[in-house]
């Protein structure tokens, strides 16, 4: 499958900016539309995304790719919606795995919980169970309430990936909710850049993969979730009104550390890797937080 065009959010200069990611180095688009359009969200909400990919491939290079450091792709989505399970073997590791769900389980992040792509995760001081989860995010293009399962993918402007990281002993602090768990800082990571959108071929049946130094630990279709993605903006739409720029993580598949015996927590130098096609790779380090003085 063909790598489609690359726009991303990354610093230069100690400067937050935006620009197409191509095999020769970056252009900084920020540099030349900034007063239009201040980041990406502010393209994407224009339905701008693949014009100015277009755009960018006429243009010349202004940084090498190693003089960048990526952030996530959409800063500040008002919101961050992932999707709790949603392949079959991944559901299959609860108790009453027999029975598919009837509809998605769903909780919130918040954008400082994740960093961006070759940034390390932040492993924090209370625990040291920080787990990984290699997962497909949608970025809303168009806003929409009580979208239709059969109109969904129109509101789709493009795709990233996600390592939704997770600190396990935190999720199980309270009865019933995962917040905690899921939003200590940079536990997790997104990008490395947004790919435009186009058709349902980009979405469909794509093998997502995530690798631990290495080492292959998740990998399944997309075919195979329970809950597609127009089923997931379909429901989702139902109770919030999704705008330009949120971002849905569309789930993982079985494999996460905490489910190996005895269980297999990241740890400082290891690398996590996820991968899908079309769409690209996402890599971290790992790291301990470092307390203030």
């Amino acid at each position: 499958m063909k790598m489609r065009q690359r726009l991303a959010t990354f610093s230069h200069d100690g400067k937050s900016r935006y620009g197409l990611i191509r095999e020769d180095g970056v252009v900084d688009l920020s540099a030349r539309f900034a007063s239009q359009w201040p980041t990406l969200r502010e393209v994407i909400a224009d339905g701008a995304l693949k014009k100015l990919a277009d755009d960018g491939d006429a243009l010349p290079i202004d940084f090498a790719v190693e003089d960048i450091t990526y952030e996530i792709p959409i800063p500040a989505p008002e919101k961050i919606i992932c999707v709790g399970v949603n392949y079959p073997d991944r559901n299959a590791e609860y108790k009453d795995g027999q029975q598919a769900p009837s509809n998605p389980s769903l909780f919130i992040r918040f954008p400082g919980s994740f960093t961006g792509h070759e940034q390390n995760l932040i492993r924090p001081t209370v625990s040291e169970r920080l787990d990984y989860e290699g997962e497909i995010v949608m970025v809303i293009g168009k806003a929409g309430r009580h979208i239709s399962e059969a109109n969904a993918l129109d509101h789709i402007a493009a795709l990233t990936l996600c390592d939704e990281g997770t600190i396990r002993d935190w999720v199980r602090h309270a009865k019933f909710n995962v917040t905690q768990g899921k939003n200590f800082e940079s536990s997790g990571s997104m990008g490395p850049w947004v790919i435009p959108y186009e058709d349902e071929s980009q979405i469909a049946d794509i093998r997502l993969e995530t690798r631990v130094n290495g080492e292959v630990r998740q990998k399944d279709q997309t075919s195979r979730m329970i809950f597609s993605f127009r089923k997931l903006i379909n429901y989702i739409s139902t109770f919030t009104a999704l705008t330009p720029g949120d971002v849905i993580v569309a789930g993982t598949p079985t494999g996460a550390g905490a489910r190996f015996d005895p269980p297999i927590w990241l740890k400082p130098g290891d690398i996590v890797e996820v991968e899908a096609e079309g769409i690209g790779l996402l890599r971290n380090g790992v790291e301990d937080e470092v307390m203030p003085q």
